[in-house]
């Protein structure tokens, strides 16, 4: 594949080059500056046939990332260079080679700032448009093209731009229009400045046009979906709600369905004295919204579908059952309380945080249509209506104590029910039900030295058995680091495969620079972020990660 990008746009070198001369005379660009920041992961492999880790050819991999950052007053100007040589495991394996994928220059005055080359920009949470970077997902959907923000007038903020999406080192093959517009209602009312309830309003219409490539089927060409939103806070208290609908997109995703989409989610928290609360809501039926109507998996994606279901920070619980979100059709609601409890017979000390958090997922009440040969709508849906199918289910309860400057804990159970068929794609095999327990200690024994220690153990009797994990980390700070984790499949019924999966790293930390490097085990799974999810293979052998900034 042709690399479009490896060379510095002409445009770019020529606003570069003057500013780096007129910034050695001290005038009149005395607050030129450059920065910029660098990453590389780099692993080897080794064939492990008991954790079926195959054959690498190339045997040593790697993923680099550097920036580099001009700003001049008004202006800024910037370039990312990538390599892939070749890319690390578990990322597509079409982001081989290198070049200069992201670039761009920006003219902010305030009111009006343009940008031209790449950007990354999000409407409202993202239910029509959001082009980010993920990078531990291998995710960079950021829009080549035009960006207009302008601010017309003190409480209105107006966004318009045009593009293409970044496909690995080309581009999707449809063109992005876009528009959206914010109005805070306290700022552009005077009498409501100084008002305790602050309300704001949006919307925002996307659009895309892509040729039509099916001989068998007229295929609209041009594809739009609008939203609009508020948001209202007070004191403690916030509510926001965006509801969204998209005209028909039929796609491989869809089964090239004539179905229009819609996409609603609504969340609201109150925070006062000690105790929270967060409520939550969303319902996808038929959004699967891409730059490519052929495409599957998480490539292509042109808006964002948050999950509402807890993001887990411990291995066995972000790793083992995660949750990806079903653009297809889905209905969930998410339910958390925080309270701390003050220091006390019950509190302890220094005081305790309790949070509780609920989220379930089902599918929607749908009535299929047997009209494939005629309309293609697929089926019909009551709006108001949960289907009977779980998806996911997890309710989890952490509580976190200090118990003097020296020694802290945390502990956390939670229970999952996962629908292995929908989430994964695997029919036939159903539904998991697992129970997790963490205890998560640290302790220090001075101001440089300190040591933490994991365990955890997730049980159920289907899919791969029950598992444990240990985890043993020691800083001796500020500058270094040394880790250990082991995950146990020991309740696998395979007892070839009840194996133990060891990592050991160290490390060192020293002002912007980090520096990583490990050996062991990766078991085989699934990473996900924010509901986006991809498959990791299993694999054996060191790595090593470098991330520093200037």
């Amino acid at each position: 594949m042709t690399n479009v990008y490896r060379k510095l746009p002409v445009g770019l070198a020529l606003l570069a080059v003057p500013l780096a001369a007129r910034a050695q005379t001290g005038n009149p660009l005395d607050g030129v500056q450059v920065h910029g920041d660098f990453q590389t992961d780099v692993q080897s492999y080794k064939a492990d046939p008991a954790i079926s880790a195959p054959a690498v050819p190339e045997r040593v991999r790697s993923n680099t990332f550097a920036n580099l950052i001009l700003t001049a007053g008004k202006f800024s100007a910037g370039v990312r260079y990538e390599a892939y040589l070749p890319p690390l495991q578990g990322f597509d394996q079409r982001y081989n080679g290198q070049g200069i994928p992201y670039r761009y220059a920006t003219y902010d005055a305030g009111r009006l700032a343009v940008t031209v080359g790449n950007f990354y920009e999000q409407f409202g949470s993202g239910l029509i448009f959001r082009a980010y970077e993920e990078r531990n997902l291998g995710i960079d959907t950021s829009i080549d093209g035009l960006r207009v923000r302008v601010q017309p007038v003190r409480g209105i903020r107006l966004t318009g731009l045009t593009g293409k999406q970044r496909y690995f080192f080309d581009k999707a093959p449809a063109i992005v229009r876009g528009a959206d517009a914010e109005i805070s209602l306290n700022e552009l009312i005077p009498r409501l400045d100084s008002a305790a309830t602050r309300v704001t309003v949006g919307g925002s219409f996307i659009s895309k046009y892509q040729a039509a490539d099916d001989p068998a089927l007229v295929l609209p060409e041009n594809v739009g979906a609008g939203a609009g939103r508020v948001s209202i806070s007070n004191g403690g208290f916030v509510f926001n709600a965006e509801y969204a609908r998209r005209s028909n997109d039929p796609s491989v995703a869809n089964n090239f369905i004539y179905r229009k989409g819609e996409a609603l989610l609504v969340t609201t928290s109150y925070a006062r004295n000690g105790f929270g609360i967060v409520a939550g809501l969303k319902r996808v039926d038929n959004f699967d919204f891409r730059t490519d109507r052929n495409a599957t998996g998480i490539l292509n994606r042109l808006n964002f579908l948050p999950a509402l279901t807890k993001q887990h920070t411990y291995l066995l619980a972000a790793s083992i059952y995660p949750y990806a979100t079903q653009p297809l059709g889905e209905i969930s609601g998410q339910l958390e309380v925080t309270y701390h409890l003050p220091s006390g017979p019950l509190g302890g000390h220094y005081g305790t945080d309790i949070a509780v958090n609920y989220s379930a997922v089902n599918n929607l009440k749908t009535t299929p249509l047997n009209d494939l040969q005629t309309t293609r709508q697929g089926y019909t849906s009551d709006f108001f209506k949960v289907g009977g199918t779980p998806y996911f289910r997890d309710f989890n309860v952490e509580v976190h104590r200090r118990f003097s400057t020296k020694l802290k804990a945390n502990a956390m159970y939670a229970h999952f029910v996962y629908n292995k068929d929908v989430v994964e794609g695997v029919a036939g095999f159903g539904t998991i039900t697992s129970d997790l327990g963490v205890i998560d200690v640290a302790y220090k024994f001075s101001p440089k030295h300190s040591l933490r220690g994991e365990l955890q153990t997730l049980q159920t009797k289907r899919d791969q058995g029950s598992w444990m994990a240990a985890l043993l980390e020691y800083t001796y700070s500020p500058h270094f680091f040394a880790t250990a984790y082991d995950q146990y499949n020991y309740g696998n019924p395979d007892a070839t495969k009840q194996i133990h999966y060891l990592v050991g790293q160290v490390g060192y930390i020293g002002g912007t620079t980090r520096i990583a490097v490990g050996y062991g085990r990766q078991r085989a799974g699934i990473v996900c972020v924010g509901g986006v999810c991809r498959y990791v293979p299993a694999s054996n052998g060191a790595t090593m990660s470098i991330t520093s900034s200037f």
